[in-house]
């Protein structure tokens, strides 16, 4: 039979020779004796003596891994592992006893993803993941978390998280099995990504552009799931502020919302909304949700009859964060109708430095049409209140830019107020000068000559 298409419970009927190994002193008469206890019981007979003596057999299982390399032994000892991983997840944990602190009990599985047919490759990385996410967390990066008294070179945890994070991103781009490799692969990474060396690599390996086309509505139980996983890597991505700059360029937010609207899955909306709660600060995804119609979507969503109380709640403040943007956005789409007529006053939003903290980097748009506008007024408005009013907004635009002092001193502002300091009218005049002080002082010594 293909390997390929292998079971678990069809590996697990074939007859290993184990006194052969013992024989050709492959395995010890240790190995055998409890080779002999474990393999054709009952899962009763085998939960009992994993109570009893988990990591010895984790020992003996890690130890043919490491020195047989017969393809179906490989196989069948991987299967035992997956069969006892599977009845109990939480015997991952047997990998990380103290025992064991000098065996190397994740090489043989990472050496297997690249060496073994796709059999060996899926159970191994299953199992790499399983106890990966079991591991202890400890200051080192040893494999048990136990500094080793061993001279034998023991596998770092950032070296497995890094050579698994290579595989996965292999698997995506060139699947070794048509239908499982990129299942296994997302369900593998979902559970890893967690972590954030891994988050690292998976950005490094230019990972992220290999999920965004797996973002799509999805029918089918096995395609939910998939779609699932996938978002679900995205939300984990969404704590990680290189992968969320990396995010803003994919386009990804069209596609999160065609899956939000057509999905009938709680877990897919939670996981997404959840997505899109992380992304609305950042950058222009918050103007961007808006574009694309997020609010209406979650007024909509808000509606529906859902039981997850975590979905309901994030919908809330969804809701809220996205009303709060477009508040803002809506403050600087008047504040610009009002610059591009020009004709300015002492409206609440020039001297509110909520207003400029949160849209000064919306003046960049357009090569910086606003500002240049504002310089523009200078020159051709005869209206005191309005020239007042410009002086102080580019004084602002100094004060709250990172680089202020430099942008408003290359479009040549400087010698259109310094004329204004002779102004008639003394409103003009004192907002000049504090322009005058911002452009050559800075904000600090600005204020203090100003009070």
């Amino acid at each position: 039979m293909d390997p390929a298409e292998l079971t678990t419970q069809q590996v697990l009927e074939r007859d290993i020779p184990w006194e052969t190994y013992m024989t050709t002193k492959l395995i010890t008469g240790t190995c055998l004796q409890l080779l002999r206890r474990y393999d054709k019981r009952s899962e009763s007979y085998r939960a009992q003596l994993l109570d009893d003596d988990g990591p010895a057999y984790v020992r003996v299982f890690v130890c043919i891994l490491r020195d047989i390399f017969k393809e179906e032994t490989v196989e069948y000892v991987l299967a035992l592992i997956d069969e006892m991983l599977t009845a109990n997840p939480k015997r991952a944990r047997l990998f990380h006893d103290k025992s064991l602190a000098n065996e190397d009990t994740y090489e043989p599985f990472l050496r297997l993803l690249w060496k073994g047919n796709w059999f060996i490759q899926e159970k191994s990385c299953k199992i790499l993941a399983l106890i990966l996410s079991a591991r202890p967390k400890t200051e080192n990066g040893l494999v048990n978390g136990e500094e080793s008294s061993s001279k034998k070179k023991i596998t770092t945890i950032s070296d497995v998280l890094k050579g698994l994070v290579e595989w996965l991103c292999a698997q995506l781009k060139k699947p070794s099995h048509l239908s499982r490799a990129i299942p296994t692969a997302i369900n593998c990474l979902s559970a890893v990504l967690k972590e954030p060396i891994v988050r690292s690599s998976f950005v490094q390996a230019d990972g992220i552009k290999l999920l965004i086309p797996l973002i799509s509505p999805a029918s089918t139980q096995q395609s939910i799931q998939l779609l699932y996983e996938t978002c679900l890597c995205v939300w984990l991505l969404s704590y990680y502020e290189p992968a969320i700059e990396f995010l803003a360029t994919t386009g990804i937010l069209p596609r999160l919302i065609d899956v939000v609207k057509s999905s009938t899955k709680e877990k897919v909306v939670r996981v997404v909304v959840l997505t899109f709660k992380n992304f609305l600060p950042k950058g222009t995804f918050g103007a961007q949700m808006v574009d694309l119609g997020l609010p209406q979507i979650v007024q909509s969503l808000k509606a529906q009859a859902w039981s997850d109380e975590d979905l309901l709640d994030a919908l809330s403040q969804l809701e809220e964060g996205l009303r709060d943007n477009i508040k803002r956005l809506s403050s600087f789409d008047k504040y610009k109708q009002e610059v591009l007529r020009g004709h300015l006053d002492w409206s609440p939003m020039h001297k509110d430095p909520i207003f400029w903290r949160e849209n000064i980097m919306s003046f960049e748009e357009n090569n910086f049409q606003i500002l240049r506008v504002l310089i523009t007024i200078l020159d051709s408005s005869s209206d005191p209140r309005t020239l007042a009013v410009a002086c102080f907004d580019l004084s602002q635009f100094i004060q709250c830019h990172p680089a202020g002092r430099v942008i408003v001193a290359d479009l040549k502002a400087k010698e259109r107020v310094m004329k204004l300091l002779n102004h008639e009218n003394a409103e003009v005049t004192k907002n000049a000068l504090l322009c005058i002080q911002r452009l050559f002082l800075g904000a600090k010594y600005a204020s203090f000559l100003q009070a």
